[in-house]
């Protein structure tokens, strides 16, 4: 796929009105297209009136264009929402427009211009997938989905409220006024949703009639003489719910993202951690934030660019986070440079993000000479850990103590330490300790993963830039780490001087200079932890079926700290009721149900 295959071929008018060269059509009209979104879609979904007294309220658009129709909203919301109250919208957009592009539109609205500089300074990349938008001083989430309507509908797992259409009229797009396409609004709507827009073409009309809206025509604004108004059949559902009480077992990478997304939701959740934060996998003093390469599944590649994103973007908030930007992975085998060329071409990449190297190059980049090349992965980070867990479970209510067991009657989780005694009750439980879930989970019947051991070694004063090769090397903030081992079915945490000797040995084979330098440098350091896997290597994530309220977000071995802010969302959604971040086919290569029944040693099941 080209960038031209995402473009709108955007022409501006003598007026300087946005219009879509591949359409036809203008986007809007400079004066008054603010003034017909209000009319059209705002007045039109029963807005403000629609979201009185709920704590979440869900609207959807089909055609996101210049991002006019939700910056109205915005501001609306902000004015009249309720206390407390959150409003999540997702939008789909085939053939986005650029921040500039955009902007130059928006400009034309001063009315709107706060919600408008919010959308732009969040401005997503025109790729294609689902692409989060935080808009925290609105109290609003924006998924972006870019791509075919048909395909962003049945991915979503939202129910919406309130429904824009906003394509291109049907003449000029079927594609988006199609009955298939109504009939996923349908599927997608929550009992007593408004749906508004400004065409009032038969097909449209008829295609809502048999979907089960109630539709009625309405005066148009300005030069258009109507517009339609529709309302799904029956009694909106009653949103008086109180939120859950979530309980977070394990306090690394896993939880501190699990606990930020349920904040995010509006649940204040407590953490349960036996020892103390980030004493396990995520305890080092540097992380690598890298993707999992994938030129041949498409879901898997999919997953992760859109996790690195979700996370790149999360980790930028956090002050002192980020060590560095750009992670070069070295060839490993021969094959690798055909794959990495193919892995450089997938349109889930921002331009930019992903560009191969010859050995010139990475030498360069490696600070001596190497004899294989590699991919850059511009935007793959290293982290500084504490930092990230410090931020994101500051005021966080942390109970000191284990889990043994846990117990479910009466529509509550009981927590329950080794002396039978109980630590804490909850609604929701969800399972964030690695390796150190293993145990809760056998007695629950669950999967168990098989244990990882990894040993890595840091030294202070060298700098260096960060490589991976099957080995890796990252800066610290006081100098280099390097490592790891990979041990299976080792659960032993106590340093080891032979594997301090191995990841020596492993970096001295692709950079000798830089070895030999170590070795002679002051005193190396060590620390081992235990990383949790699955059959697949992706992770355990949402909710348990037959285990109402209990969740997994585990089993993700060294990618923690790509995927967990982003797979934290989606499990935070599915307590809170809310859409989910990821499309439907990503959530179910993570679900727990695809290893349900298998109790057996993930080891022995790959055997």
């Amino acid at each position: 796929m080209t960038s031209d295959d995402l473009s709108p071929r955007l022409q501006w008018t003598e007026a300087d009105e946005p219009r879509s060269g591949r359409f036809g059509d203008v986007y809007f009209s400079k004066d008054d297209g603010l003034a017909e979104s209000r009319s059209v879609f705002l007045s039109g979904c029963g807005l403000p009136d629609a979201w009185a007294d709920r704590r979440l309220f869900i609207v959807a658009e089909l055609g996101f264009g210049s991002g006019l129709n939700i910056a109205a909203l915005l501001c609306l919301w902000r004015e009249h929402r309720p206390e407390g109250a959150r409003l999540h919208v997702f939008s789909v957009e085939g053939f986005p427009l650029t921040r500039d592009e955009a902007a130059r539109a928006l400009s034309a609205f001063p009315d709107v211009a706060e919600a408008a500089e919010a959308l732009l300074a969040a401005w997503p990349q025109a790729t294609p997938g689902f692409h989060r938008i935080d808009l925290p001083g609105f109290a609003a989430v924006l998924d972006l989905a870019v791509g075919e309507v048909e395909w962003a509908l049945d991915a979503w797992s939202g129910r919406a409220d309130a429904w824009f259409l906003d394509g291109f009229s049907p003449a000029l797009n079927p594609d988006m006024w199609s009955p298939e396409v109504l009939r996923l609004v349908r599927e997608r709507s929550a009992p007593g949703a408004s749906l508004a827009t400004f065409t009032v073409a038969g097909a449209v009309r008829r295609g809502l009639a048999e979907q089960g809206f109630a539709v009625e025509k309405r005066p148009g604004h300005g030069r258009k003489r109507e517009r339609l108004e529709a309302r799904l059949v029956g009694a909106p559902s009653e949103d008086s719910s109180t939120p859950p009480r979530v309980a977070v077992i394990g306090g690394g990478i896993a939880g501190g993202a699990m606990i930020r997304a349920l904040r995010a939701v509006g649940v204040q959740p407590l953490l349960i951690e036996a020892e103390r934060p980030g004493a396990g996998g995520s305890g080092f003093s540097a992380a690598l934030v890298t993707p999992r390469l994938d030129a041949g599944d498409a879901v898997i590649a999919g997953l992760h660019a859109q996790a690195l994103e979700r996370a790149r973007h999360l980790y930028d908030q956090v002050e002192g986070a980020v060590l560095a930007e750009g992670v070069l992975q070295l060839e490993q085998a021969p094959r690798d440079a055909a794959r990495f060329a193919r892995i450089a071409d997938q349109a889930i990449w921002r331009p930019g993000a992903m560009t191969v190297f010859d050995a010139e190059q990475a030498g360069a980049v490696a600070g001596e000479p190497v004899s294989t090349g590699g991919l850059m992965m511009a935007d793959a980070l290293v982290l500084h850990p504490e930092a990230v867990l410090d931020a994101w479970l500051e005021d966080t209510t942390i109970i000191p103590a284990r889990v043994h067991r846990l117990a479910h009657q009466d529509g509550l989780w009981r927590l329950i330490d080794a002396d039978d005694r109980e630590i804490a009750t909850a609604e929701a439980v969800v399972l964030c300790g690695g390796w150190g879930s293993s145990e809760l989970m056998a007695d629950l019947g669950l999967p168990v993963m098989a244990p990882v051991r990894g040993q890595a070694d840091w030294i202070e004063g060298e700098g260096r830039a960060p490589l991976a090769w099957g080995g890796y090397l990252a800066p610290t903030r006081q100098g280099l780490l390097f490592g790891a081992t990979h041990d299976r079915e080792d659960t032993d945490t106590t340093p080891r001087d032979t594997d301090s000797r191995r990841n020596l040995q492993t970096l001295a084979a692709r950079l000798p200079v830089l070895a030999e330098r170590v070795a002679q440098a002051g005193p190396r350091h060590s620390r081992a932890a235990i990383r949790a896997t699955t059959p697949d290597r992706l992770p355990l994530c949402g909710e348990v079926p037959g285990h109402p309220g209990l969740y997994l977000l585990t089993g993700l071995g060294s990618r923690g700290f790509c995927v967990a802010p982003l797979l934290a969302e989606h499990v935070a959604a599915e307590i809170a009721g809310a859409p989910s971040p990821l499309p439907a086919t990503y959530a179910a290569r993570v679900s727990p149900a695809r290893f349900m029944g298998k109790t057996e040693p993930f080891q022995q099941a790959m055997d």
